[in-house]
């Protein structure tokens, strides 16, 4: 028995009559079902009867999937599911939220809330959930809180008729252990640091998450290009790169294509911080890092492109001083962060 539970903005609760007017509403509505299977339209008729069945949940059930409303300053703001197997081992979890509820992290502390639930008060060995491939914010509320990717189940969902893709997720106990306990707050020193035999099989290894990908090659593809670089203006591309320490940790990977007869601003071909390390500010001292070791080759801007998207580093490289130059290569908006000095 675990429920009401309550975070330090939510209650999560069993779901009572008067939340099946709400969750007939957003359950009909496009852009919350779009990523869902149930079957619309939703009618109240089949809520009702869904939320009398549900209302005296008090926690997760072996065998069984229950519901749990999610209250966020009085409302109903979305809801729940968790189901234990057989042996209650092994969980799978579901959450949809309201449209005006999202982008205010409540999924993520809600989700967050039930996951160390499960792992603190019962014998849950792991947890598991799936998504559609191009649910890109369920994927960062996951990744966020520490599940890895699995893989691509492809056409292994059966959704309104339809076989499509899904992606999978899970998180051990241990992994949720090691999530919580990884370092969180800025570095002392940030360093960018030779590749050599010694330390390559650990550079190979850094990741970031599966959702962010469409914006930044893995290692491998880093590598790759590095060996048989791009042509450039019929040039061919001269990869500078090294991999990024965290106060003597290694947290992340830098690859600038150098300036060339065609090219006269170096390239920032690749910016990868690893999983475990991002929001840590180590992103932007590495380009202040660069912009320096380039400046003093001489240089008088440095450029780089990106992909608009959620979860994207638009955003990020625009607070660096990066401003678009208007051209757009290979589907992507270039942008340059003047290094001249001021005069």
């Amino acid at each position: 028995m675990i429920l009401p539970l309550r975070t330090a903005r939510l209650a999560l609760r069993a779901l009572v009559p008067s939340d099946a007017p709400v969750i007939t509403a957003y359950r009909n509505d496009p852009a919350v079902a779009r990523f869902q299977d149930w079957d619309l339209p939703v009618t109240a008729e089949a809520t009702r009867a869904y939320v009398e069945r549900q209302s005296q949940v008090t926690g997760p059930v072996v065998g069984k999937w229950v519901q749990i409303g999610v209250e966020y300053e009085g409302e109903l703001a979305g809801d729940l599911a968790v189901g234990l197997d057989d042996t209650g081992r092994i969980a799978t979890i579901g959450y949809t939220l309201r449209a005006d509820r999202q982008r205010l992290g409540i999924g993520r502390e809600a989700v967050g809330a039930l996951v160390d639930t499960l792992f603190e008060q019962f014998d849950v060995h792991l947890v598991t959930a799936t998504l559609d491939p191009e649910n890109a914010a369920s994927a960062r509320l996951l990744e966020d809180l520490g599940f890895r990717y699995e893989g691509r189940g492809k056409a292994a969902a059966l959704v309104r008729g339809s076989w499509e893709d899904d992606d999978r997720y899970a998180l051990l106990r241990s992994d949720r252990a090691a999530w919580l306990g990884r370092p969180a707050g800025k570095p002392d020193e940030v360093t960018l640091v030779e590749i050599t035999p010694s330390n390559v099989r650990e550079v190979a290894r850094l990741a970031t998450h599966h959702s962010q990908e469409r914006f930044v090659a893995t290692m491998a593809a880093s590598f790759q290009d590095a060996l048989v670089p791009e042509l450039v203006g019929g040039v061919p591309a001269v990869p500078w790169m090294r991999a990024i320490a965290a106060d003597g940790e290694l947290v992340g990977f830098v690859m600038v294509a150098e300036a060339s007869a065609t090219e006269p601003d170096p390239y920032l071909w690749r910016l990868l911080i690893d999983r475990r390390h991002q929001r840590r500010g180590i992103g932007a001292r590495v380009v202040e890092l660069l912009a320096e070791h380039v400046r003093n080759e001489g240089a008088r801007g440095l450029t780089v492109s990106w992909a608009e998207g959620l979860g994207g580093p638009e955003q990020f490289y625009r607070k660096l001083g990066f401003v678009p130059t208007g051209e757009i290569e290979d589907g992507e908006i270039v942008a340059r962060l003047d290094l001249t000095p001021p005069t």
